[in-house]
């Protein structure tokens, strides 16, 4: 992966003796990410940060935790898109991510007679503390769902299948575009498709004909090939996240769905995995392996009835000790 000039320039602060060793162990950090949609969040976020460092002519080996909240400060200013504020959340994240790496650095340079770090600048205070029940991802409802997949089908056989996966199967969109045809597959009577998940862990998610039919239709137009990428635009190249941005976007807005320049791909799995939690009355567990989550308190950020006062456990307990 390649810096641009602002962050190549904060690497370039650094004193020439010692930027081989912060380059070969930065890409060794990035490496270390099994997943390369996680290699590259990292690469951005780090590269955000060497960016500031850049502008304000700060060696990034020398930064202060003072440095760091500084930037915490002005991501707060102006650190969004258009130069709004930047969410908390995604405060959080990209300092994490600069932890991260500063940890990377001290750990493998301790025993070294210079270290290129000895203590790590982004363990700060200053760090957003998230609300791990909170998800600001925008969701669909039944309604919105049906005329976006109306939309889909209006747009082609290709649209058709991949929004159909999506809200279905609840997959990740980079789960999706990594598939193959040769990953298609029957198990115990079950069309299957095995996917890359988090940490490049493959899982098989089981295909109902709904899904089926309308990726088989897809690859009828393709003259049925037996393999490579299950996504590929007009022309045949394999699909692109922001491919899939732009087209999800671009049928919201056709759907005449209010919150379209809103939607992301997340957004539906976000409301897959909201609708089968409601759809089973708050199955975590089910829910929890349908979305692939290895915690279930991220499965439970998705549970929008958990509030709701009909389920209110003071009812039952009222049931069992309560007296007329």
């Amino acid at each position: 992966m390649s810096w641009g000039s602002a962050e190549a320039g904060a690497l370039d602060a650094v004193p020439s003796g010692r930027q081989h060793d912060l380059r070969r162990l930065t890409s060794a950090w990035l490496l270390s990410k099994r997943s390369a949609h996680t290699q590259r969040g990292y690469h951005r976020d780090l590269g955000d940060w060497l960016a500031w460092c850049a502008e304000r002519d700060l060696d990034p080996l020398g930064a202060r935790m003072s440095d760091v909240d500084a930037w915490i400060t002005q991501q707060r200013r102006s650190g969004g898109r258009n130069g709004r504020p930047a969410a908390e959340s995604s405060i959080a994240r990209r300092v994490s991510t600069v932890s991260s790496w500063y940890a990377y650095l001290v750990r493998n340079t301790a025993d070294d007679p210079r270290p290129l770090m000895t203590r790590n600048p982004a363990r700060t205070d200053a760090r957003p503390r998230v609300d791990p029940d909170f998800s600001p991802t925008v969701g669909l409802d039944r309604s919105e769902v049906d005329r976006l997949q109306d939309q889909a089908d209006a747009d082609g056989v290709v649209s058709s299948a991949l929004i159909r996966l999506l809200v279905v199967n609840g997959l990740r969109v980079g789960s999706a575009l990594a598939a193959q045809i040769e990953d298609l597959g029957h198990d115990r009577g079950h069309r299957v498709l095995t996917v890359v998940v988090k940490r490049g862990n493959r899982r098989r998610v089981a295909i109902p004909p709904l899904v089926g039919a309308a990726i088989d239709a897809m690859l009828d137009a393709r003259g049925n090939p037996a393999e490579g990428p299950l996504f590929v635009t007009p022309s045949g190249r394999p699909l692109y996240q922001l491919y899939v941005y732009r087209l999800i976007r671009r049928l919201a807005r056709r759907a005449g769905i209010a919150a379209a320049e809103r939607i992301s791909p997340h957004s539906l799995r976000h409301t897959a995995i909201t609708e089968l939690l409601n759809a089973s009355g708050g199955d975590l567990r089910r829910a929890q392996d349908f979305a692939h989550h290895a915690d279930p308190r991220t499965t439970r950020r998705y549970d929008r009835a958990r509030d709701s006062l009909d389920q209110h456990g003071a009812y039952l307990l009222a049931s069992r000790f309560g007296r007329p």
